[in-house]
């Protein structure tokens, strides 16, 4: 399918500035990218929703402290769960970048909403992000029913590079006896670090997110002898049986939509079952482009209500 038209948009705006000398990637500062992330992100998150709340902590992880935010829906409660990890290449992103992404979900899904900051590379590098983000989701756990939280109702999801701290922490849980999770959210995540697949060589220019960006995010988050490791590399795990049901979303222009549909088919054939969904003529990072992107607004419905009926009380009865 052609780029969608408010894809192309985005993307001819992105070659206008390039045109004009704004750089990529790859060409700044790793505190540039942070700050030009934020920057860009807020302005095409679309406008914050309301939620009934909205709550900033600090919760002990690994000898430190990290940051994370709840989100509550309007209702009685307790509330599913939903843990999630935001993207930024594990080296950018913080609980701002994907706020009114989140606040859409709470609303959508009528869950209680985690989003983690777990500490980014190059000053953490690998394994600190995923060893982060499992900590944190034992902490919710073991602590979300003080905040109206159903604990036996928790599903962890992510976008990109949270994705890929998505797929892992249910590894991690796997391996290390808990905690339970009921369903993983994958939005075009990180599966792999070979760089070599068909979507990279189709797609590894001018789609926003691009094959030296990619290199140059790895190249910051961890060292190559790591990158086989399957807290790195899901793709790289040899068992992926007894994993949580996922739903596994990717866009047809991202350099990583065929790490993702691999890692999709790998859980399927392990037994998982999975609902694997490909957004037609979109690129990387459109989940987060509510402002400027229909598909944001509709894959935030597809996720929100699929967490509203696989964390329902269905099975209760």
């Amino acid at each position: 399918m052609p780029l969608h038209p408010q894809a192309k948009a985005f993307l001819d705006q992105i070659a206008a500035a390039k045109a004009e000398g704004a750089p990529a990637i790859e060409e700044m500062t790793v505190e540039e990218n942070r700050n030009a992330l934020l920057e860009n992100f807020k302005a095409i998150g679309g406008e914050p929703e309301n939620v009934a709340k909205v709550e900033d902590l600090s919760i002990p992880v690994n000898g430190t402290d990290i940051d994370i935010r709840i989100y509550t829906p309007e209702g009685e409660g307790p509330f599913p769960v939903f843990v999630y990890y935001p993207g930024g290449g594990w080296v950018t992103g913080d609980l701002e970048v994907a706020d009114s992404t989140l606040r859409a979900v709470t609303n959508v899904s009528e869950c209680l909403v985690v989003s983690v900051h777990y500490r980014l590379a190059p000053e953490h590098k690998f394994p600190v992000a995923p060893e982060d983000c499992y900590a944190a989701t034992n902490w919710v756990s073991e602590n979300i029913s003080k905040y109206n939280g159903d604990p036996d109702r928790l599903a962890v999801g992510g976008d990109s590079a949270g994705g890929n701290l998505a797929a892992v922490v249910p590894l991690m849980a796997k391996d290390r006896g808990g905690p339970s999770i009921a369903y993983q959210y994958l939005i075009y995540p990180v599966t792999d670090f070979t760089f070599d697949t068909g979507s990279y060589r189709e797609n590894g220019e001018g789609h926003f997110l691009e094959t030296a960006g990619m290199h140059w995010f790895a190249d910051h988050y961890i060292d190559k002898e790591d990158r086989t490791n399957p807290y790195a590399a899901p793709l790289r795990a040899d068992d992926l049986s007894n994993l949580p049901p996922a739903l596994v979303i990717t866009a047809e222009y991202d350099v990583l939509r065929d790490e993702g549909e691999e890692y999709a088919d790998r859980l399927k054939e392990a037994g998982v079952p999975v609902e694997r969904t490909r957004y037609d003529g979109q690129i990387h990072g459109f989940f987060w482009m509510s402002g400027i992107m229909d598909d944001a607004r509709k894959s935030i419905e597809q996720v929100g209500n699929s967490l509203k009926k696989n964390l329902s009380y269905k099975h209760s009865s």
